[in-house]
């Protein structure tokens, strides 16, 4: 092969390795902009993202994940508990919903 020919294969390489970074960037780009998922849930009045994520750690730290557990389950709640594990699901999905978490 002749010089001036490695000279255009490398020129040709590079370029296609550097278009391949520009359309992995763009697609990772467009991935964190949120384009393909549904929009966020507004929260309810007097509710922030910090508000219900104390409320929820408070309940984590009464053991209210394992009665949501023991709901799921279908296993027998007192009406108190029940309760509990209803509000800890509701609070979930404001939280994630409204993208509190990202």
């Amino acid at each position: 092969m002749s010089p001036a020919r490695l000279n255009l294969t490398g020129k040709m390489s590079r370029l296609v390795i550097g278009a391949t970074a520009l359309a992995a960037i763009a697609t990772l780009g467009g991935c964190a902009a949120g384009g393909n998922g549904p929009s966020a849930t507004s929260l309810p009045m007097g509710s922030s993202c910090g508000s219900i994520r104390s409320e929820l750690r408070r309940m984590d730290n009464r053991g209210v994940p394992s009665k949501v557990e023991a709901l799921n389950a279908g296993r027998r709640l007192s009406s108190r508990d029940r309760a509990l594990a209803k509000r800890y699901n509701t609070l979930l999905n404001q939280y994630l919903g409204a993208r509190c978490h990202t």
